[in-house]
């Protein structure tokens, strides 16, 4: 169960920076950021999940970096979608559809007793 836990938890991650990505290049404390703020701050991504997430990514030519200067002035690695990650957000995305459906069928269901 627990692999099945982080497998889930693994993929929606990915969604949600693939998605978030789709909106332009952004370095990683601002896909953090932007990621708490369309979730009303019900979802937050440490560093210790965020950073591994944008180097598997990466590895997979889902999402690609260059260096650049962040608002603050400072250095920062800003990633963006590559043509193959936005193939792989429509299939994410549409896997994500067919899971929410099922999981609220199942939770749907009435307990027979």
């Amino acid at each position: 169960m627990e692999k099945v836990r982080k497998e889930l938890l693994q993929g929606t991650l990915d969604l949600l920076v693939l998605k978030t990505l789709a909106t332009g290049s952004l370095h990683g404390w601002d896909i953090a950021k932007r990621i708490a703020v369309v979730s009303n701050n019900r979802l937050s991504l440490k560093q210790g999940s965020l950073y591994p997430a944008l180097h598997r990514l990466e590895g997979r030519n889902w999402i690609e970096a260059e260096w650049g200067v962040s608002d603050a002035g400072r250095s920062a690695k800003f990633y963006k979608l590559t043509p193959k990650g936005k193939k792989q957000l429509t299939e994410e995305k549409d896997h994500w559809h067919s899971f929410a459906a099922a999981m609220a069928s199942v939770l749907g269901m009435e307990e027979s007793s």
